[in-house]
């Protein structure tokens, strides 16, 4: 029997506003990984990955939270963990690079950055399609043709955790 030392880590990457449904299902996933014991990531930055971080410590879960300035956030940021890098948008690759898989949320010209970085150093991709945005286009739009991890779409709380077990972080 294999015994489990480090949980598995899940970076929740993007963007979209409260009262969406992209923010909804960003909160729902948050508190998913929690529920499946999965460590989220997240720099907690835009309300998207900031519910999501809120969701997974209202749900008992584990919020590691890698922050672009040099400063410790204030008492009430949405983390278990907090590493403040003070390297601006160079944070990004952290964020890449810090999650066994990445979620994608809608996103702007940072979730790409973070995308195209994940990508690059072959974690899968977990985008949320249905709700617009980037990530919507993923699936079909990859960085480039070099296939260098699974682009897996999800749409429910359902699809996306029958992702994370096919990824087999999920039990």
């Amino acid at each position: 029997m294999t015994i489990l030392i480090r949980r598995p880590q899940v970076c929740i990457l993007g963007s979209a506003e409260p009262g969406t449904a992209a923010y909804e299902l960003a909160g729902d996933a948050g508190a998913l990984l929690a529920k499946l014991g999965i460590t989220v990531v997240s720099g907690c930055g835009s309300p998207a990955t900031r519910i999501a971080a809120e969701r997974a410590i209202g749900a008992g879960g584990l919020v590691v939270s890698i922050v672009p300035p040099d400063q410790m956030p204030p008492l009430d940021w949405p983390a278990t963990v907090v590493i403040p890098c003070g390297m601006g948008d160079a944070r990004n690759l952290l964020m890449a690079l810090a999650g066994d898989a990445c979620i994608v949320i809608g996103g702007r010209a940072g979730t790409i950055s973070e995308v195209c970085l994940a990508w690059l150093h072959k974690r899968p991709l977990l985008p949320l399609i249905g709700c617009g945005g980037w990530s919507n286009e993923l699936p079909s739009n990859p960085p480039d043709e070099r296939q260098n991890s699974p682009i897996l779409a999800w749409g429910s709380m359902t699809e996306l955790e029958g992702q994370l077990r096919s990824l087999g972080l999920a039990q």
